[in-house]
């Protein structure tokens, strides 16, 4: 197998400088604009590395709109707003959430729709899925450059690839995770500086056995408090969904993905998707320090039962086969079922203080779903 470029590239840089954290390692593999993961490839779908809640059924983005919909009615349906995707995949999602959010007069007319994507293939899938939206769609690189104005943003396994620091315990000193190179010249991974600040460490990190792990993620919590201040000097709220855990605690997620299966993640740097599990936890205290509010964290199939997916499933199979409608049936138990996609993946929002009481009732805020029912039934 020919040395593959973006290896050297690694290489090249710790044999210069040392191990690097993971977090770095993991940046490059996924971001380098020549060689890394994004630049190369849509990885999305059947025949990429792995599969998205908007592949499964429509039913996930046309949900996501009703969400968005409501969530604009209850911020006072301003006349002009930006609709925001950052990390949108194939542009499926934000397809499904448009056609839905089309039932509810003014929506998508007030809506200033902006995908955030930094790789070339994905930003021409996207253009190719939403072509047919009968108005101007926009691309940025980044949050901070999306325009001023209310702020509606639905993400969906975007938070997951932003890179991760890992600590080991070994010894009973908590030490960084960084990636050198082995003595057979392979990439590997190989404990570095012991972690000078222990505050960073959730509470009974002291009586956590040797080989133990905690991740932290301080590019998430960081994007996540550019978001939070976004909405407060503008107003909206925005959804987060992602695998991972509703409290802080200690565990191994990293992990890479290639033609859906796990992969080793030293292998072959820039073939293989790189993730780790968000850690909820950290995200509603970085966004709660930002000062927005912040929902409880609700599971995906919580949320989605909450939405009204079942109805939704009976309306999408009526007068259909009964090979059509067991489809549609497996698919809305994939995303909702505790045992699949509906217990691993969790669900979070975020808003400005002064739209907080506006939210309450619509899921992940905790209340009445009358007004989804509503919406949900068109």
């Amino acid at each position: 197998m020919p040395e593959l470029p973006l290896r050297q590239k690694i290489a090249r840089l710790i044999e210069a400088t040392g191990p690097i954290r993971l977090a770095q390692y993991m940046h490059i593999c996924m971001a380098d604009p020549v060689h890394g993961y994004y630049a190369s490839r849509t990885a999305i779908g059947a025949g990429g590395d792995f599969i998205t809640s908007p592949q499964v059924s429509q039913m996930f983005g046309e949900l996501v709109g009703i969400w968005c919909a409501a969530t604009w009615q209850a911020i006072g349906s301003p006349a002009s707003f930006v609709l925001a995707e950052p990390g949108p995949g194939l542009g499926t999602m934000m397809h499904d959430l448009l056609r839905a959010g089309a039932s509810v007069p003014g929506f998508r007319e007030a809506a200033s729709v902006r995908l955030i994507e930094t790789s070339p293939p994905m930003i021409a899938a996207q253009r190719s899925k939403l072509a047919e939206m009968p108005f101007e769609i926009g691309w940025t690189d980044r949050l901070e450059a999306v325009e001023d104005g209310p702020l509606i943003l639905v993400a969906n396994e975007f938070l997951d690839v932003l890179p991760v620091r890992q600590f080991v315990k070994a010894g009973g000193i908590w030490r960084e995770r960084c990636v050198g190179m082995a003595g057979d010249g392979k990439l590997a991974s190989m404990l570095g500086p012991a972690l000078a600040d222990v505050s960073l460490l959730p509470a009974g990190h002291e009586t956590e056995p040797d080989g133990s792990v905690f991740e932290y993620a301080p590019a998430r919590e960081a994007w996540v408090e550019t978001l939070a201040r976004r909405l407060s000097e503008t107003g909206g709220a925005a959804l987060l969904i992602d695998y991972g855990h509703s409290q802080s605690g200690f565990g191994e997620t990293f992990q890479a993905m290639k033609a859906h299966a796990p992969a080793d993640p030293f292998a072959e740097p820039g073939l293989a998707d790189m993730t780790s599990h968000v850690d909820f936890g950290a995200i509603a205290n970085a966004a709660s320090k930002a000062g927005v509010s912040v929902s409880p964290v609700m599971t995906q199939g919580d949320f989605l039962l909450a939405m009204g997916i079942a109805g939704r499933a009976g309306t999408l199979g009526a007068g259909r086969s009964a090979a059509e409608q067991e489809r549609i049936r497996a698919a809305a138990h994939r995303l909702v079922l505790a045992g699949e996609m509906g217990g691993l993946f969790k669900v979070i929002a975020l808003c400005a203080k002064h739209n907080a009481s506006a939210m309450n009732g619509l899921p992940p805020y905790p209340a009445t779903t009358g007004a989804v029912e509503a919406l949900s039934g068109n």
